[in-house]
C-alpha cells in the first residue's frame, strides 16, 4: 500500500508538532515548513527530527512561509501531497490588536494563497485540505455553538481567521476542492505556548510550587473556555481528512470551565489550595492555609475586547465521523503542571 504523504504549515507549533508524530505514527510521509531564523525553532519536534539528521526517513522540512506564494507552490508541485494541513498562523489573540496587518497577512491571507495554489496544481483533485478554523470567530454569545451558529468575531485574529474559513469554503465549492474546516475551541497540552494563559499558568504554579517565583500575574479571571486536549483535537484533523466528503466540523468538548478554575485546579496539583478575595483588579488569590498572596489581576493582560464565554457542541463531528474528546478537564490540567514540574526539575 502507498504511503500518504501530508503537508503541514505550523509543524513547529502545539498543533503541528502533534499531528506530526501522529502521522509518523500512521506511517505518512510528513513534510512541513517551517521559517528562516537565526536560532533553531523546533523544540518540539526534536524528539522526530534533528537538522541533517531525518529519523526514520519520512519527516522533512521546508524553509517556506505563509506570506511567500511563489514558495507555496513550488513546494506543493514537488512534494505533491496527499493532505495538507494549514496551522499555521499568528495564533495569539492579544497580539493581533498590536500587530493586526502580520496577523491577517499570515492568518487570513495566508490560506488564500495555500487554496489558489492547491487550484492551479493539475493533481489538484487528489488533494486533502484542512484548515484550521477557531472558536474565536464567534465572538461573544453565551450558548452553546455549532456549525449553523453565527460568526461574530471581536478581534483581528478572529477576522483573518474567518476571512480563512470563508474561503476555504469557497475554493471547495468554485473548484471541487475537498476543502474542510475544523472550528476547533481552545485546546491545550504540555507543549503549548508559554504566551496562552493555560501554559503560563501551569508553569507559574510549578515554579511557585519550587520557591523559584512568587506570583501569577492574571487578567480576566470570569473568562469561561471550552477546554479540549491538543492530542485528542489532532485526531480529530486526520479523522475529519479521512471523511468521505468535505465539510465544516465544531471540535469541542461541549463543556466550560473559567480561568479562575483552571487556576484553583493547577495549584491544586501541587498541593495548594487557593481561595479568593477583593473585586475586579484588585481581586487576589491565596494560599488558604498559609494566606500566602500567589495570584494577583493585572489590567496589562486583558484584550481590548474581551471575549467572556465560549462553549461548542461536537455532536456533527460525533454522529458522521465518531470522534469525541478523550481526556477530562482536570486531567488536561494535571498533565500540564507534572511536565512542567518535571522540565524544571531536569534544570
Amino acid at each position: 500500500m502507498k504511503r500518504k504523504t501530508a503537508f503541514i504549515t505550523g509543524i513547529t507549533g502545539q498543533d503541528g508538532s502533534l499531528l506530526a508524530k501522529y502521522l509518523l505514527n500512521k506511517n505518512y510521509n510528513v513534510h512541513g515548513i517551517k521559517r528562516r531564523a537565526s536560532s533553531f525553532n523546533t523544540k518540539r519536534i526534536d524528539s522526530i527530527y534533528q537538522d541533517h539528521q531525518i529519523k526514520g526517513k519520512n519527516l522533512f522540512l521546508h524553509y517556506g512561509d505563509l506570506t511567500d506564494s511563489l514558495s507555496l507552490y513550488d513546494l506543493l508541485n514537488k512534494i505533491k501531497p496527499d493532505e495538507i494541513y494549514n496551522l499555521g498562523a499568528q495564533s495569539h489573540v492579544a497580539v493581533s490588536f498590536i500587530n493586526p496587518e502580520y496577523t491577517t497577512n499570515v492568518d487570513g491571507i495566508g490560506n488564500l494563497r495555500l487554496l489558489d495554489a492547491i487550484s492551479k496544481l493539475k493533481f489538484k483533485k487528489s488533494i486533502k485540505f484542512f484548515q484550521a478554523s477557531t472558536s474565536e470567530m464567534y465572538g461573544n454569545q453565551k450558548k452553546t455553538l455549532n456549525e449553523n451558529s453565527i460568526f461574530a468575531p471581536v478581534s483581528p485574529y478572529a477576522s483573518a481567521k474567518l476571512l480563512a474559513y470563508w474561503n476555504t469554503r469557497i475554493y471547495r465549492q468554485a473548484y471541487g476542492l475537498f476543502a474542510s474546516n475544523g472550528i476547533m475551541f481552545n485546546h491545550e497540552s504540555s507543549v503549548r505556548g508559554e504566551n496562552f494563559i493555560s501554559k503560563k499558568t501551569t508553569k507559574a504554579v510549578a515554579e511557585i510550587s519550587l520557591g523559584l517565583r512568587d506570583t501569577l500575574y492574571i487578567g480576566n479571571l470570569n473568562s469561561f473556555r471550552d477546554w479540549g486536549y491538543a492530542g485528542d483535537y489532532v485526531e480529530a484533523m486526520w479523522r475529519i481528512m479521512q471523511h468521505k466528503k468535505p465539510d465544516d466540523f465544531v471540535i469541542a468538548t461541549n463543556k466550560t470551565h473559567s480561568v479562575r478554575k483552571f487556576i484553583e485546579l493547577a495549584f491544586k496539583r501541587v498541593g495548594i489550595k487557593i481561595s479568593w478575595r477583593g473585586k475586579g483588579l484588585n481581586e487576589v488569590g491565596f494560599d488558604t492555609k498559609s494566606k500566602k498572596i500567589y495570584v494577583k489581576v493585572d489590567k496589562i493582560y486583558f484584550r481590548p475586547n474581551e471575549v467572556e464565554h465560549l462553549k461548542g457542541d461536537y455532536t456533527k463531528i460525533k454522529k458522521l465521523i465518531g470522534w469525541k474528546p478523550k481526556m477530562k478537564f482536570e486531567q488536561l490540567v494535571n498533565k500540564m503542571v507534572d511536565y512542567d514540574l518535571k522540565e524544571l526539575k531536569r534544570k
